[in-house]
């Protein structure tokens, strides 16, 4: 007798057998509803660049898609817009059905953040998920071809933009 092997009952099927599901089954793109939650923050390019419903200020609408990215530019001001609306969500005072996925931030100038202003985002992330944009000197300009920035994958994943 071996040792090492796990004995178990011998088990005999008649007739057809069902194929198994694959172990990782493809997930579907979800579609999101990018919410700014100030003016400025970027909404219409990152709908553009990564897909989905531009909201623009607004909250999506009954056909649009009920899952929401609230985006906010990397300045003082943007990120003073962020919380209050997280709470919005969290206080169940948003519409009826929309859910907050995460918040994305958008880089408001290119180089490092002050410290202040990295310790707000900190802040933020304690409490939701964040996703970082870079500062992208094409967008700027109105180039919204090519790929979503490197540093922005995570946020390309989430919504099914990987080109």
């Amino acid at each position: 007798m071996r040792t090492g092997m796990r004995q178990g009952p011998e088990i005999w099927i008649r007739g057809p057998v069902a194929v198994p599901e694959p172990a990782h089954p493809r997930a579907t793109v979800r579609r999101f509803s990018w919410v700014g939650a100030h003016g400025g923050s970027g909404v219409s390019t990152l709908a553009a660049v990564y897909g989905g419903h531009d909201s623009g200020r607004a909250w999506p609408g009954p056909g649009d898609p009920q899952s929401v990215l609230l985006v906010a530019r990397t300045h003082a001001a943007g990120l003073d817009a962020v919380l209050p609306a997280v709470e919005v969500f969290r206080r169940g005072e948003a519409p009826r059905g929309l859910d907050l996925d995460a918040v994305v931030l958008v880089a408001d100038a290119p180089g490092r953040l002050p410290r202040p202003l990295a310790q707000r985002i900190r802040l933020i992330e304690s409490v939701i998920d964040v996703y970082r944009v870079p500062w992208v000197p094409g967008w700027r300009l109105g180039d919204l071809s090519g790929r979503p920035p490197r540093e922005a994958e995570p946020l390309a994943r989430l919504t099914g933009a990987v080109r």
